[in-house]
């Protein structure tokens, strides 16, 4: 089973409706939360762990997960959820706003955890706004260095949002922690320039794995993605597939979240998701999973929010 373990937050899309003009529409969303409808939508064994509000808001989440076959093992709680208000425009990036103070997903505490559940569990995902928040972001951390998750595959999305991290110096350190200790850093070149301004494809690859992962992937918008593996042996394995052209952009919420999600679903599909058999994947393996990453992700940016396809759409 894989676990995505961090926020579901309603983004507030900024869209035009006929006769009003441009209003938020609320939709549920939120990296891990993203990728967990991924990889239930593809067909692979997911779960999704937070801590939702009691709200309405986080009704529609919990609707969303179950008609998408991830298993729901959060917790509720009386407090709000977080609101990502996001506008998009045509050739930027989208804007965002978060509202996250006093809200349940950042309160997310070690005694909320379904520890039983480990066993279980092959590959944890985590990543983006909950490791700029705390509690959330301890908790997070120390649930990766357990040493029942040693043999599991821990991949990392992180999903920058420059606005919500207060120490920049004290998350650097962090994130090489974070990153030493996943066998995947799934990043975006505009995110990495973050961490290493300045950085190319292929630097910013090896900057990656010299911090410790096993597996650098860097996605690179309409041109495509790239990866770096790092073999036991010390041998490097490269390969890049190009972007899947796309007749009208609607906008890019949640293609970073599809992309890592159809990843990990090619992988698991194959037999390929542990520690040991990413280790062995080879260029073509790579290719593939990319490739696959890549249909997956450009679909969703055909339509507003984040809509991850079903198999048969790929």
């Amino acid at each position: 089973m894989i676990l995505c373990i961090g926020e579901a937050v309603m983004d507030m899309i900024l869209s035009p409706v006929s006769g009003i003009g441009d209003v938020f529409r609320p939709l549920p969303g939120g990296c891990a939360y993203n990728t967990s409808i991924a990889i239930g939508r593809l067909g692979s064994d997911v779960s999704f762990l937070g801590r939702l509000s009691e709200s309405f808001f986080a009704d529609m989440q919990v609707k969303r997960l179950t008609e998408n076959n991830v298993k729901n093992l959060s917790v509720r709680a009386p407090e709000n959820t977080v609101l990502a208000f996001i506008k998009t425009e045509e050739g930027r990036e989208p804007q965002y706003a978060f509202y996250d103070e006093g809200t349940a997903d950042r309160l997310l505490s070690s005694d909320e955890l379904p520890l039983e559940l480990l066993p279980c569990i092959n590959c944890i995902v985590y990543g983006s706004i909950s490791m700029a928040m705390e509690p959330i972001a301890s908790t997070i951390e120390n649930f990766i260095f357990r040493d029942e998750n040693r043999k599991k595959v821990i991949t990392f999305d992180p999903n920058i949002r420059p606005f919500m991290i207060k120490n920049k110096s004290a998350y650097l350190k962090r994130f090489e922690k974070w990153a030493g200790a996943s066998t995947i850093v799934k990043i975006s070149l505009e995110d990495f320039e973050y961490i290493h301004p300045n950085s190319g494809t292929e630097e910013a690859l090896e900057k990656l794995t010299a911090m410790g992962t096993r597996l650098a992937i860097l996605t690179l918008g309409h041109e495509g993605a790239a990866a770096l593996l790092r073999r036991d042996d010390g041998n490097i394995v490269k390969a890049s597939a190009p972007g899947v052209h796309i007749p009208i952009l609607a906008d890019t919420v949640g293609a970073g979240d599809t992309f890592h999600g159809a990843f990990l679903v090619w992988l698991e599909q194959r037999d390929k998701l542990s520690p040991n058999a990413i280790a062995n994947l080879s260029e073509n393996d790579l290719y593939d999973a990319l490739s696959f990453a890549n249909k997956a992700a450009s679909f969703v940016c055909t339509r507003h929010g984040a809509e991850p396809p079903f198999p048969g759409e790929i």
